[in-house]
């Protein structure tokens, strides 16, 4: 089976979801998932209501558990909600279901793309997506006041036909490192590096800047 055009093999027209991937579900991911829901809440108000939903799983997910107790301060440092979070351990249907894969590093992104579902040109690294958004022209999207979920695809659509052209200038470039055990500052390193990674591509998918 293949995907439709731009969207997960189960995708409905009127959603677009996208997965972030971390290795245990309770560190990276749970960070770049609250943070993504916080920068749309920003620029849209309620991003459900533009059809775009939010998650999270890891390839060693840590069924049930809450995210680390450092992952929470960090998201609270950004006015972010890190409350009722539960790890979860990459399934099939995660990926089935997942217009947009956004994984931690390289490796995590190779494993989603080796569980197969036409899930290669709609998963990236986190950082990879970044870089090749910042190169995609916004006035060749659809305009977002006609639907967040169309230009969403759209975005996904260009990112991919332009991996081969615009490569990282290294192989760490694209990396979001692990801070499972590392005291609070690593942490904060790292939620920082997440989320200037995602504030390009949240103003690509909405078509809204960041509110001063």
């Amino acid at each position: 089976m293949t995907a439709p055009e731009g969207r997960g093999i189960a995708g409905r027209r009127d959603t677009f979801r996208i997965l972030h991937v971390s290795t245990g579900n309770v560190c990276r991911s749970p960070i770049t998932e609250r943070l993504t829901r916080h920068a749309l809440v920003d620029r849209l108000g309620d991003p459900l209501s533009g059809g775009l939903i939010v998650e999270s799983a890891g390839t060693w997910g840590h069924e049930g558990a809450p995210m680390e107790a450092n992952a929470e301060v960090v998201l609270a440092d950004f006015g972010a909600d890190p409350s009722g979070f539960v790890g979860r351990e990459l399934l099939d249907e995660h990926v089935i279901r997942a217009d947009l894969v956004l994984t931690a590093t390289r490796d995590h992104r190779a494993q989603v793309i080796s569980m197969g579902h036409s899930a290669g040109l709609r998963t990236f690294t986190l950082k990879e997506f970044t870089r090749l958004v910042r190169a995609i022209d916004p006035a060749t999207l659809p305009d977002p006041r006609e639907g967040v979920v169309e230009r969403a695809r759209a975005l996904v659509r260009a990112a991919a036909a332009l991996r081969g052209w615009l490569l990282a200038p290294t192989a760490e470039a694209d990396e979001v490192y692990d801070p499972y055990g590392a005291p609070i500052t690593f942490f904060r390193s790292v939620g920082d590096e997440i989320n200037q990674a995602l504030d390009p591509v949240v103003t690509a998918l909405t078509g809204v800047g960041a509110p001063h």
